[in-house]
């Protein structure tokens, strides 16, 4: 069951303390199109199928990153496609939106996704993994 449009941006809006839904939409493309390349198979059309359809198609037409993204990484990627962020307001939309994601997720595609992604990415996603 995909989450509704407004009610992911809602969240987004919410947790990111954004001033309205546009910002809350400009910072969840961005980061889902990173996510988007780093994640590949069946979780990533699975995690597509569970976000609002215009951000599942961000998901699967990601930006492809040069290098693979490390969490410090992914955040500077943010901050560089956001127009007037910095990576301390990067790291602030990455993890209002992922956080999202992970909700729409669930913990069972949750815990195959963080195991496509480099270690610390579990911090990202509000859900730290025990090491």
């Amino acid at each position: 069951m995909s989450m509704r449009w407004e009610a992911f941006l809602d969240q987004v809006v919410e947790r990111g303390e954004y001033p309205n839904r546009p910002e809350a939409e400009r910072a969840s493309r961005v980061v889902l199109a990173l996510l988007g390349a780093l994640l590949v198979g069946e979780e990533r059309s699975q995690l597509a199928s569970r976000l609002p359809e215009t951000f599942a198609i961000v998901l699967l037409n990601p930006l492809h990153a040069a290098e693979p993204l490390t969490p410090e990484r992914f955040v500077r990627a943010t901050a560089a496609w956001i127009e007037g962020a910095t990576e301390q307001t990067a790291q602030w939309d990455v993890s209002a939106v992922l956080s999202v994601v992970a909700d729409a997720a669930g913990g069972e595609l949750m815990r195959r996704i963080l195991l496509q992604l480099p270690p610390g990415f579990d911090l990202l996603f509000g859900h730290p993994q025990p090491s």
